[in-house]
């Protein structure tokens, strides 16, 4: 079968709007994405005491669920996914973001993490998932040899929350 999807480019605006002492402080900054094929965007509701995989990154695409989480994850391929966006839609309630690092690169499990808050109503963003992150904890130095983001676990502690998630690939 062949695709009817045509290509396009994904334009992302990061705008802050704030007036201090009648002066505008914030900023505006646009950046394009081209050749954009696919769109992976869900809303997911992360029940309460349960981590949840929202996103799988690997080689290949299935869905699936990481160690211990509830399986609402969609396995996408690593090398294709260029933008990644996670927004807490839960007006009162922040939440763990935990990203799974695969630092052996062999599409297997994750076997370090980064765990971020990600408050109510606020967003994360990053690039690729392919060789887009490190974990050292014997240093803290600025690492350049990345590696691969195995997946994105949203930990809502005692709280049921709604996650959206927005990964747009070529």
């Amino acid at each position: 079968m062949a695709s009817k999807i045509t290509a396009s480019t994904l334009k992302v605006t990061i705008q802050e709007d704030i007036k201090l002492n009648g002066v505008q402080q914030g900023g505006v900054n646009t950046f394009n994405i081209s050749s954009v094929n696919e769109i992976y965007k869900r809303i997911v509701t992360c029940p309460a005491s349960v981590n949840t995989a929202i996103a799988t990154f690997k080689s290949t695409t299935s869905v699936t669920g990481s160690a211990g989480t509830t399986a609402k994850a969609t396995s996408l391929d690593m090398e294709d996914v260029k933008y990644i966006r996670v927004t807490n839609l839960d007006d009162s309630n922040s939440v763990n973001l935990s990203l799974q690092v695969d630092t052996g690169e062999n599409d297997t499990a994750a076997d370090e993490s980064a765990t971020l808050l990600l408050e109510a109503e606020k967003s994360f963003m990053m690039g690729s998932p392919h060789d887009g992150i490190k974990v050292r904890s014997d240093a803290a130095t600025i690492i350049t040899d990345l590696v691969d983001l195995e997946s994105i676990i949203i930990d809502p502690s005692d709280n049921a929350v709604d996650i959206e998630i927005f990964i747009a690939s070529v």
